[in-house]
């Protein structure tokens, strides 16, 4: 077909050897090096030109200090397309990195380690960024990606704030242990989800929570339910819903493929927010409105207060960030029906820009039809953000506003692992309990044997 393909990682010299044989047109077949990974300390790394960066609003940038995943999880392609080796960049590398973009007036940035906290240089990392903050005022704004055991490792929540971690992204996944086990999501334990959740949110960072709907086990009730329950229960800010997909590259996608199952041809559907395979309990549709219906029961006006009362309590909170972070996931959700972080306040269309085997529109039907469509969307962004303001001065101006509390802010105790929906009402959330009961039991026991004397 003409077509070379590049498998793997371009560092350490081969992106210019691709270049060089594409210059002197001896382009090879396939360029494959999946099965060696390169080392990534000290080698260059992607730097955005100022003139990109600023066609987009807030001036962000993105970079990786590691790469490689030691779990396997069968619905993630990490493993595949970045392998199981860890692999690291230097402290060095990233001041050099901060600084750069610091220059030309970068100062958000979207670390896109799929687990900063098994960066086993996580520590040397945010010395680092604390350093530059807190000796030279050189502060970057960051958001993280972590697990939902990243409260166990001593001192990583502390210097992540300190070193500006404003935002933290945590693959939840799902509330059901059944699902994260189907899944092979073992390290996920829902008995450690709320004391995690709260470490960070004491801190006043904000988090965002994905969450996978269509595990084999679940239905529209049950997925409605657990988003309820997690609305009570956890004080996660935002959640993102996907549908699970079978990702080319992924556990999943080999599993159907092997078994003739029937996965949708259209490539440019595997965007985590189409449907693109067979449900085993909902059919076709009922699947793909509970997707609509999932977002939909997160992102109402009522939560969104809710959420901004539980910054508002805090001394260093921030409500009317949350709401507004609330309010854009809501308002690009309901608008443009694509994931919020695809979508954006203008959408540009071209008449002449359209798939292949699309009919292009006359220009009568196609300009008129945009006009519309614009105005529409213009007075429904108004009307959102005239509600925004609203609950962001009734949160702000509240007398009681940082005596308030709810369930999701109690904190954790044992009793509630008996008591709790979380926990009592999810597939497979018995015996969970259970078991963190077991672990408890050893770990009490194995104390007090410490404490008798030889």
């Amino acid at each position: 077909m003409g077509c070379s393909l590049f498998a793997g990682e371009c560092e350490e010299g081969r992106l210019d050897r691709l270049l060089l044989d594409a210059w002197n047109n001896q382009l090879q077949p396939i360029y494959n090096y999946l099965a060696d990974l390169p080392n990534i300390a000290g080698v260059p790394y992607p730097v955005l030109p100022p003139e990109s960066i600023q066609r987009n609003w807030g001036n962000w940038s993105s970079f990786d200090l590691g790469r490689g995943c030691p779990f396997a999880c069968s619905f993630c392609t990490i493993i595949n397309v970045q392998g199981r080796k860890s692999r690291f960049r230097t402290p060095d590398d990233l001041e050099k990195l901060v600084r750069e973009n610091l220059a030309q007036g970068v100062k958000a940035f979207f670390i896109t380690d799929d687990n900063l906290v098994r960066n086993k240089h996580w520590e040397d990392f945010f010395d680092r960024l604390i350093h530059l903050r807190e000796t030279e005022g050189l502060g970057a704004n960051l958001t993280i990606q972590v697990d939902t055991l990243c409260h166990r490792v001593p001192n990583f929540i502390d210097k992540a704030v300190r070193a500006g971690v404003r935002r933290v992204f945590v693959g939840l996944e799902n509330i059901n242990p059944d699902n994260l086990l189907a899944a092979n999501k073992k390290q996920n334990k829902i008995t450690e989800y709320r004391t995690m959740f709260q470490a960070w949110h004491e801190r006043g960072v904000y988090t965002w929570g994905g969450y996978i709907l269509g595990f084999p086990a679940d239905t529209k009730e049950s997925i409605l339910r657990d988003i309820r329950i997690i609305q009570r229960e956890l004080p996660v800010d935002i959640l993102e819903f996907f549908f699970l997909t079978p990702l080319p590259g992924s556990e999943d996608h080999r599993k159907l493929h092997e078994a003739g199952a029937w996965m949708d041809p259209d490539l440019n559907k595997y965007d985590l927010h189409h449907r693109v395979s067979h449900h085993p309990k909902m059919s076709d549709a009922e699947w793909e409105e509970t997707y609509k219906a999932a977002w939909d029961t997160y992102f109402t006006y009522e939560h969104m207060e809710t959420v901004g009362r539980r910054h508002a309590r805090l001394e260093n909170g921030r409500p009317h960030k949350a709401i507004q972070y609330m309010n854009e996931f809501r308002m690009l959700y309901e608008n443009e029906r694509v994931h919020t972080l695809e979508g954006g306040v203008a959408r540009r269309k071209r008449r002449r820009s359209r798939r292949p085997g699309m009919k292009r529109e006359a220009a009568i039907v196609f300009y008129p039809s945009l006009a519309l469509e614009m105005l529409r969307k213009g007075f429904s962004y108004w009307r959102g953000y005239q509600r925004q303001k609203a609950i962001t001065k009734r949160v702000v101006n509240d007398p009681a506003r940082y005596r308030y509390t709810d369930l999701a802010l109690q904190k954790p105790t044992a009793e509630e692992l008996d008591s709790f929906d979380m926990f009592q009402k999810t597939r497979g959330g018995i015996a969970a309990v259970a078991k963190k009961h077991r672990l408890d039991e050893s770990s009490r026991a194995a104390k007090e044997l410490e404490t008798i004397p030889a």
